[in-house]
């Protein structure tokens, strides 16, 4: 590690970095809502209480909402973790290098935990 190498993104930086996850935050959670109403409302029609036989393409449309929400969950917990490292001052370092992350990087995917060079060393 040389002398002028930053260690940790600005104070101005976290602020920016923290309204983008605020704002993929809110996006995840509306998602979220989203899927969980269809669910919901799949649950509560005529076609949800009574399948037959053929009614393959209703269970599976569901199940994919499942899976959509699932995967929601996750995002919104990444990002809620992304908000904790902020709150630290450890956003935006590699755990695997303890270099930092790209701005760029970070900015496309905010709840980064690796650096492009440490992402590809794991394949």
């Amino acid at each position: 590690m040389n002398k002028n190498e930053i260690l940790r993104y600005s104070d101005n930086d976290l602020k920016e970095f923290e309204a983008v996850v605020n704002k993929k935050l809110a996006e995840a959670r509306e998602q979220l809502e989203y899927y969980l109403n269809q669910i919901s409302e799949f649950g509560q029609s005529d076609a949800g209480k009574v399948r037959g036989l053929d009614d393959s393409n209703s269970t599976v449309e569901q199940e994919r909402m499942i899976n959509l929400a699932g995967r929601q969950k996750k995002l919104i917990q990444h990002l809620e973790n992304a908000q904790s490292r902020i709150q630290n001052r450890v956003y935006g370092i590699c755990r695997e290098t303890g270099k930092l992350i790209s701005k760029e990087r970070l900015l496309a995917v905010p709840h980064a935990t690796l650096s492009i060079e440490a992402k590809q060393r794991m394949k």
